[in-house]
């Protein structure tokens, strides 16, 4: 099913819970609009070339203006691309079919996409080659060399990868390993165990002797508290007792 028809009463379960496995582009329109019968027809040769990846939704704003106040829409055509629940991309205006098709493009999963869910280490690697600064691929690849022992290559992926705190902790964690300087075994051992709390525990009790090393250790603990997430119990006194750590 390439194109629906959708209104107020089914925009949930057929836009916002359907863009949680396919995306879904909703057109917002009305039979008044002379640019809307015109991008229509581009919208929808969009979708049907793009069979079973993408879902058109086509929402009349004038028998829907409950859920056209919701979006903002002031002005139509508005299209709306839906993933997860939410909007990702939007555009206002009859634009040129390149544009259209692009736009539905930028929706589909990237080969990269596709490697990173076989990942296996081939693919990983892959996945890497095609997008550097991936972290979704490189962290995993990195912790597959670092278990193994080669940290100058896990540093060398990790490397190019910006804004991920699982890099930075990752690639912290090798430097002070190698580094020797400090006795965080147990720390690391706790953290591959799973133990969470107790790998931050021991991290926080180093921190006092971890001269030259502080900014390391912050931010192996910082990548632990961001995969536990900013409500868990565990990573709220920690962040707490963190921060009394640093300053």
């Amino acid at each position: 099913m390439t194109v629906i028809d959708v209104s107020e009463q089914d925009f949930e379960r057929e836009v916002l819970e359907r863009s949680r496995t396919t995306p879904v582009v909703v057109d917002f329109w009305a039979e008044w609009c002379g640019p809307c019968r015109m991008l229509g027809p581009v919208l929808e040769q969009a979708a049907a070339d793009r069979e079973g990846q993408v879902v058109l939704a086509k929402l009349d704003t004038d028998a829907n203006q409950g859920i056209a106040r919701a979006f903002a829409i002031q002005s139509i055509p508005a299209v709306k691309a839906f993933r997860d629940g939410r909007v990702v991309d939007e555009f206002v205006g009859a634009i040129p079919p390149g544009q259209v098709a692009q736009f539905f493009d930028a929706l589909l999963p990237s080969q990269a996409d596709g490697l990173v869910a076989e990942g296996d280490e081939e693919s990983l690697r892959r996945a890497v080659e095609l997008e550097p600064g991936r972290a979704d691929a490189a962290v995993p690849l990195a912790s597959l060399l670092h278990a193994r022992g080669e940290d100058d290559e896990a540093l060398a992926v990790l490397a190019n990868v910006a804004g991920s705190f699982a890099a930075d902790g990752l690639a912290a964690r090798i430097r002070l390993e190698g580094a020797g300087e400090l006795e965080l075994g147990d720390a690391f051992g706790a953290l591959d165990d799973g133990d969470r709390e107790r790998a931050i525990d021991l991290l926080l009790e180093a921190m006092p002797s971890a001269d030259g090393h502080r900014d390391d250790v912050r931010r192996v603990i910082v990548a632990i508290l961001d995969e536990l997430g900013v409500e868990h119990p565990v990573a709220r006194d920690a962040r707490r007792r963190l921060a009394a750590a640093l300053y």
